[in-house]
């Protein structure tokens, strides 16, 4: 009985087993595969096309990018790091813009629904960017600072409490190094006004404070051959120095006010030259000098 029973049970299994077999084979017959071969062939001769498009474009936008910059770094007067800094920048997005159009034209080969993908993309995308509006306000800020060309590596420069020199520019944020050492990072949306102290000539004042019984032909004549001796040796100068005579200063006080204008950076060691060669010609002459004030330009 058991045996009968055993091997009714090992029909059915042996029965349900042809029959699954029997299905996937008719299934697995039933495949057009010409079909699927030539679909796989066309989409990865469209996808093949694309890639090369894409290498091709890749490669010439990027040399006329290479060039137009290296041309750019010919010209005097141009800043080596915004230059830097805007060539990688049109670099990336120029290839980020690329790779964006590759993506959709591949996903959009193969079916894929790439307008669902982008809407998703677009509610992730504004989650994001409501916790990167700093983000994104120092990148465009940073970007329109360097595009018109506001501040330079090297230019002595203030934003609102903080002021000194530039050590680097980039999109994201900008280095000043105050002139007590102190290293500033100011993120680049913090800056609303620039105020640029490198851009023109700086003026160099000299006060020399003298008693009322000078003799000024004498000092006016001291001062004249200074200068004489000294302008052809600083080209940094670029407007004679000009003496405006004697002027009363207040509290009873006179003195000779002489100015002259220099490239940035120069005039204060300009400014204190001459202000020792004066002093010591008049000095020389016998020319009596109560205490002198050099006044620095703010």
């Amino acid at each position: 009985m058991n045996n009968q029973m055993d091997s009714s049970v090992t029909t059915e299994v042996v029965e349900s087993v042809t029959q699954q077999t029997n299905v996937f084979m008719e299934f697995w017959h039933n495949i057009n595969w010409n079909k699927i071969l030539a679909f796989g062939v066309s989409k990865a001769l469209q996808i093949l096309f694309f890639l090369l498009i894409f290498l091709v474009i890749k490669k010439i936008g990027n040399v006329f990018i290479q060039k137009t910059f290296q041309n750019y770094r010919k010209k005097k007067h141009i800043s080596l790091s915004r230059l830097d800094t805007l060539n990688t920048l049109t670099h990336n997005l120029f290839n980020s813009l690329l790779g964006f159009f590759l993506a959709y034209a591949i996903l959009s080969a193969i079916g894929i629904p790439v307008g669902t993908l982008l809407a998703g993309a677009g509610v992730i995308g504004l989650a994001l960017s409501l916790g990167a509006q700093g983000f994104v306000s120092d990148i465009v800020n940073g970007f329109f600072i360097l595009l018109e060309k506001q501040v330079d590596v090297g230019d002595v420069v203030e934003f609102d409490e903080i002021s000194g020199t530039v050590v680097d520019v980039n999109l994201k944020t900008t280095t000043v190094k105050s002139f007590d050492g102190t290293l500033n990072f100011v993120p680049n949306r913090y800056i609303t006004i620039v105020s640029n102290k490198s851009r023109e000539d700086m003026r160099a004042q000299i006060d020399i404070r003298l008693f009322p019984d000078a003799d000024m032909g004498l000092v006016n004549s001291l001062i004249e051959q200074v200068n004489e001796r000294l302008v052809p040796k600083y080209p940094e100068i670029t407007q004679a120095p000009n003496n405006l005579g004697l002027l009363d200063i207040g509290n009873g006080q006179f003195a000779v006010r002489i100015i002259l204008f220099t490239l940035n950076g120069s005039q204060y060691d300009i400014q204190n030259t001459f202000f020792q060669e004066y002093l010591s010609a008049l000095t020389k002459e016998g020319i009596a000098i109560p205490v002198t004030n050099i006044n620095f330009p703010d």
